[in-house]
């Protein structure tokens, strides 16, 4: 299926917090990744968003594919917003 950039949830029951991650499309959700490239806080106002573009755009540049998700939180940083 190819190598994904998603969202791999952690945090406790309704506190949701989310590691950007590179992975296997294969892998579940939470589970095996390549690498974490940011970091996603939708509780605080306003969600908090750290990203490493450096490694992010070395993902993409061998090909891997933002989730719908992790393309909208791209565009809303003003990162890569010509990704694929």
């Amino acid at each position: 299926m190819g190598v994904r950039i998603r969202l791999a949830r952690h945090g406790a029951k309704k506190k949701p917090f989310y590691r950007i991650v590179v992975a296997d499309g294969e892998n579940p959700r939470d589970g095996k990744f390549l690498e974490k490239v940011g970091t996603y806080d939708p509780l605080k106002d306003p969600a908090e968003v750290t990203l490493n573009p450096d490694r992010i755009k070395y993902w993409i540049d061998k090909g891997a594919i933002p989730s719908d998700t992790v393309k909208s939180l791209f565009k809303k940083e003003g990162i890569f917003a010509k990704t694929a």
